[in-house]
C-alpha cells in the first residue's frame, strides 16, 4: 500500500487535497495530508518539513507531493523520509540555495502578465475552474502566509536523489502551461504532464485526474 503525502501552497490548508485524498483512499491507499504552520511567523521551510515528517510517522513506501508553494517543502520531506518518488503539482521548483522571494524573478514568473478574461472575479486566477462551492469553501479556510520563511535560502544542496515527475494545468493561469514546462525542463530535465483545461488549483477541480496521475506516478 502506498502512502501519498500531500504537502499544501501558500495560505492554504491540508483541506485543499481532501477530494484526492478521498480518490486515492477509495483505491486502498493511506494519504497524509497536514496543515503546514504556514501563519507561524517563527516557521521556516525546515519547521514545515518537520510537521510532515511528524505526520507520517512510521508509514512506509511514500510519494509526496507538493501543490504551489509546497514544492519548496516536499523534497525536504522526501529527503528525511527516503520517499521513492516527488511530484510536483503546479509546484515551484526550488534551486539549492534560493529564496522564494529570488524565486519570481530567476524562474521568469514576474513578467508573466495576467490578463483576466470578462467577468473574472477577484479569485479567478487561481479557482477558474472550481466549482462555486469548493472556491467557498478554500476561501472559508484560507490562512495568512507568514513572509518569515520567504527570503531564506532554500536549505538542501541539491535535488533530493528521487525521481520526480511534474503535474500541470494546462489552463493555469497563475502559472502558465508553456512556462511551467520550461521551468519543469530546466531545473529538473523533466517533460511536465496536463490536465487540459485544469488551472492552478486542480486538487480542487481535477481530482479524479490528479489521483489517477499519482497513481499512475507511483506505478511506474
Amino acid at each position: 500500500m502506498t502512502t501519498f503525502v500531500l504537502i499544501h501552497g501558500a495560505g492554504d490548508a491540508g483541506w485543499s487535497w481532501h477530494l484526492v485524498e478521498a480518490a486515492l483512499r477509495a483505491r486502498g491507499h493511506d494519504v497524509v495530508a497536514p496543515d503546514l504552520p504556514s501563519d507561524d511567523d517563527t516557521a521556516t521551510y525546515p519547521d514545515y518539513a518537520e510537521v510532515v515528517v511528524k505526520a507520517i510517522g512510521d508509514r512506509t513506501d511514500l510519494v509526496i507531493a507538493g501543490h504551489s508553494l509546497g514544492g519548496f517543502t516536499a523534497p525536504l520531506v522526501a529527503d528525511r523520509t527516503g520517499a521513492r518518488l516527488i511530484v510536483m503539482v503546479s509546484g515551484m521548483i526550488p534551486r539549492p540555495g534560493e529564496s522564494v522571494n529570488d524565486w519570481w524573478g530567476n524562474t521568469g514568473h514576474s513578467d508573466l502578465v495576467y490578463e483576466p478574461a470578462a467577468g473574472d472575479d477577484e479569485n479567478a486566477q487561481f479557482y477558474h475552474d472550481v466549482p462555486a462551492d469548493l472556491v467557498a469553501g478554500a476561501l472559508s479556510r484560507e490562512r495568512r502566509q507568514s513572509e518569515t520563511p520567504m527570503d531564506k535560502p532554500w536549505p538542501l544542496e541539491r535535488w533530493p536523489d528521487v525521481p520526480t515527475r511534474v503535474l500541470i494545468g494546462g489552463d493555469d493561469r497563475f502559472m502558465p502551461e508553456e512556462w511551467s514546462r520550461k521551468v519543469a525542463r530546466d531545473r529538473l530535465g523533466v517533460e511536465a504532464d496536463a490536465i487540459e483545461g485544469g488551472g492552478h488549483c486542480i486538487p480542487l477541480s481535477r481530482p479524479e485526474e490528479v489521483a489517477d496521475y499519482l497513481e499512475r506516478y507511483a506505478a511506474e
